[in-house]
């Protein structure tokens, strides 16, 4: 029958089902709050984990598409929040959160050596939980053409189940992260201020006619992002033996910050057009499907993986928690830094899309501090979180 088929087939038609099914039921899902915590459009990765554990059979070229395309759409959005503001803030605090941030990698690397030695782990096999527990999937890809390079027959697989078995509960740890740190650092939410002189003030927001902030001018959006890509794609040497890359997302995202607030400065748009309702509904599209296409792509035989490497999630959730818990005590601490700008700096240090929308829930509506936080380190992070993949690798 042709209802059966539109959900058990693998066309067009019912990969687009899966990915309209998974984002409005994980929508519907982050709706609800248990003592005024949710995970928020998080809940779209599980409920897609969820459908492809039950064996629903997709179009995995095509996931494959959309969750990279739909990753695309959300840093471009964010780079183009951020960008005007972007430098300013930059001087301000940035080279501290670098250097953080620069912290938090090396925490990660040597948490992932020191693991695979204790528990006597191919280090070759956790640079594939690494990979999973930092979220970073251009990571992935570096290690496995790493192996390949190096002819270490089915690294690649072994890779990519690390990946996939660490990868979700590294979702969840990043959250988890920026809610402990709450109690931990005593933080009260009604007292924390929700801007800081690095972001646009209201008062240049409302010099702005309001019909004007409903518009969304698509040419400069997808000019960062075809620039983006050629930036993402130029192999960058670093004497090994593959180069390193920004990839599909650093690129855009990289572009999108420069070009936003090139034209900012320039008078080429405005502040409200980089910040405008569309941006805000581009990026929300945008991690939505980004997170479908994981949760979807995870294969049926995730619970089994799982069963089989119980270990890894165990290690995986080691090292996507500890570094960024001791970073974040020392960044709120020690350097005194905003809690909404702090939980961006967790995402964006972790490469992890889902960990800045949590922050955006929980910041007040308007506030950008998270997406100051995310974009401020995400450039280097992933330069060196591609690189590190690669590196483990190479020291097994």
């Amino acid at each position: 029958m042709w209802f059966t088929n539109l959900f058990t087939g693998s066309g067009v038609a019912s990969t687009v089902l899966m990915l309209a099914i998974s984002i409005f039921a994980g929508l519907l899902l982050g709706k609800f709050k248990i003592k005024g915590i949710t995970l928020g459009i998080t809940w779209v990765l599980f409920v897609g984990i969820a459908l492809s554990a039950f064996g629903v059979s997709l179009n995995h070229d095509m996931l494959h598409i959309v969750k990279e395309f739909g990753l695309i759409l959300f840093v471009t959005a964010v780079g183009m929040q951020v960008g005007p503001g972007f430098f300013k803030s930059f001087k301000k605090g940035g080279l501290a959160m670098n250097g953080m941030a620069l912290v938090n990698v090396a925490l990660g690397v040597v948490m992932t050596v020191i693991i695979a030695k204790l528990a006597d782990q191919e280090l070759t096999d956790m640079a594939g939980v690494y990979t999973g527990a930092i979220t970073n999937t251009p990571g992935l890809s570096a290690a496995q053409q790493a192996v390949n390079d190096l002819g270490i027959e089915g690294a690649s697989d072994r890779l990519a189940a690390g990946y996939a078995v660490a990868y979700p509960l590294a979702v969840v740890g990043m959250i988890v992260t920026c809610i402990l740190l709450r109690p931990l650092c005593r933080i009260d939410l009604k007292k924390e201020p929700a801007t800081d002189e690095s972001t646009p003030t209201a008062s240049a927001k409302q010099a702005t006619p309001t019909s004007q902030r409903h518009k969304i001018n698509l040419v400069p959006i997808f000019v960062f992002i075809a620039l983006g890509i050629v930036l993402g794609s130029i192999p960058i040497p670093v004497g090994m033996k593959a180069p390193v890359k920004l990839g599909l997302a650093g690129g855009p995202l990289v572009v999108s910050l420069i070009g936003s607030w090139l034209g900012v400065k320039k008078g080429w748009f405005t502040t409200e057009s980089t910040d405008s309702h569309g941006v805000w509904m581009l990026r929300e599209v945008g991690i939505a499907l980004f997170l479908a296409g994981v949760g979807l792509g995870a294969g049926g035989k995730f619970v089994e993986t799982v069963q089989e490497h119980y270990m890894w999630v165990v290690y995986g959730v080691i090292i996507t928690m500890v570094p960024p818990v001791l970073v974040g005590l020392f960044g709120r601490l020690v350097l005194k830094m905003n809690y909404y700008t702090l939980m961006g700096f967790i995402g964006g240090s972790h490469t992890d899309p889902p960990t800045l929308a949590f922050a955006n829930t929980v910041a007040p509506e308007g506030c950008k501090l998270p997406n100051t936080g995310y974009a401020t380190v995400y450039p280097l992070t992933m330069f060196l979180r591609i690189f590190t993949a690669q590196l483990l690798v190479l020291m097994a």
